[in-house]
């Protein structure tokens, strides 16, 4: 099966969502005020936001089109507002090989995929040719040590462990030392999963990003977020106290397949301006891929990513 297959399935429940209600709309040939409404209501409901669903709603009424407008032309031009909101997230997670390692911190709430995403992540770069280790740094959870360890056996990568309960930032440190030595291109830290509220929490997330910093100023070279995708707006608060212990540098949105709130993915872009480089629609390695707006755009509205215009002159 495709990528965009996958991606298409897997967002099915958001895109019904998001246009099962725009029925009457997509069969008129203008927008009045009572579909207007109808329209914000529908974004709102796949967790656009209300400020992001007013401003998408009201370019949508504004769009001239070149002959009649149908179904057809409502979605594609509900598409291309879409894409334009999501182009700026648009940024795979690239490496550099000036960084010896390049460290990448994974953080987020409990059971939102962060492991899981450790393990794909090493797949892919060791697929890309790239030396990687894994730190087990959740300490407080032995499922999670032996789930990493798992992906290690799999994908033939060292991976730093410590004792059950120990200090994560000590054990992150360690692991800069050995993938130091190692002359690794990549360590991937796992992190514990941690409430947005619980402020002890938080703060040793913070430590561990300090201590990280001590062997290497410039590191972590990426802290990346890793978002349940069918949390919905709870992602916004997750990410607001996520970015002040954890300085980040971007996301990765896990377990799409499940959720009705893909629209998420534009209320976070507005609010926080990361980049999406990733996301997760399956349990496979290979269904955690690089984000593409226009592919993602067109799987909300249910359409093709060609059918999606690049701009106002093509609708």
């Amino acid at each position: 099966m495709s990528w965009f297959r996958k991606l298409t399935d897997g967002l099915k429940k958001s895109s019904s969502k998001m246009t099962s209600s725009l029925t009457g709309l997509f069969t008129s040939k203008k927008i009045d005020a009572s579909s207007l409404e109808e329209l914000e209501d529908a974004l709102i409901a796949s967790d656009i936001g209300p400020r992001t669903a007013m401003a998408i709603a009201q370019d949508l009424s504004k769009i001239k089109f070149d002959g009649e407008p149908d179904a057809d032309k409502w979605r594609a031009a509900l598409a291309g507002l879409l894409r334009d909101k999501l182009t700026a997230m648009e940024k795979p997670l690239i490496t550099s090989s000036d960084n010896k390692p390049h460290v990448i911190l994974l953080v987020g709430v409990n059971g939102s995929g962060k492991t899981t995403t450790c393990g794909k992540l090493a797949r892919k770069f060791q697929d890309d040719g790239k030396s990687v280790m894994l730190a087990a740094g959740d300490t407080f959870r032995a499922a999670a040590t032996e789930q990493l360890q798992g992906w290690g056996l799999r994908t033939d990568t060292p991976v730093i462990t410590g004792e059950a309960g120990g200090d994560a930032a000590a054990l992150a440190y360690r692991a800069m030392e050995q993938a130091h030595e190692n002359g690794t291109d990549i360590l991937i830290i796992d992190t514990a999963g941690r409430l947005q509220n619980r402020s002890e929490l938080m703060d040793e997330l913070a430590k561990i990003h300090r201590v990280i910093g001590k062997f290497d100023e410039t590191a972590p070279h990426d802290s990346i977020i890793v978002l349940d995708g069918t949390v919905g707006q709870n992602a916004i608060a997750q990410t607001k106290a996520f970015q002040q212990a954890a300085a980040l540098t971007g996301m990765i949105i896990t377990k799409l397949d499940g959720s009705a709130k893909g629209g998420i993915v534009i209320a976070l872009g507005d609010d926080f301006g990361l980049p999406l480089h990733m996301v997760g629609v399956g349990e496979g390695a290979d269904d955690l891929q690089a984000f593409n707006a226009t592919e993602y755009a067109a799987a909300l509205v249910g359409i093709l990513p060609e059918e999606v215009p690049q701009d106002e002159a093509d609708q």
